[in-house]
């Protein structure tokens, strides 16, 4: 184990600012817990599938490694006026902030 202690450059949030955000506006969000739960909602569940997995795939490019995810949840809102499907990736804290492209820069270095 090594003592070197790795900067990560995060935002107010906690995650890496160079992390690719959810594409669907307001609707889609990386909410805030050690697991974070990254958020797809849509009244088609098709359409919130795929860009959960564009969205993965973007991340897993960006990190250079499969990103850690724990669990898929599926959820429903059936308020009026929300979308009704709610697909949550919960995904490893470190992994969203970028901890592992800092400790290959850091070893490169």
């Amino acid at each position: 184990m090594s003592d070197k202690l790795v900067e990560l450059q995060l935002d107010d949030a906690g995650l890496s600012g160079d992390l690719p955000r959810p594409h669907g506006g307001e609707q889609d969000e990386i909410q805030d817990v050690p697991f974070r739960p990254v958020v797809f909602r849509d009244d088609d569940l098709p359409s919130a599938l795929a860009r959960s997995a564009e969205w993965l795939r973007g991340a897993q490019e960006w990190l250079g490694e499969p990103l850690d995810v724990i669990a898929i949840h599926l959820d429903y809102d059936d308020r009026a006026g929300a979308p009704y499907y709610e697909v949550k990736l919960l995904c490893n804290e470190e992994d969203l902030a970028g901890a592992p492209l800092a400790r290959r820069r850091e070893e490169r270095g």
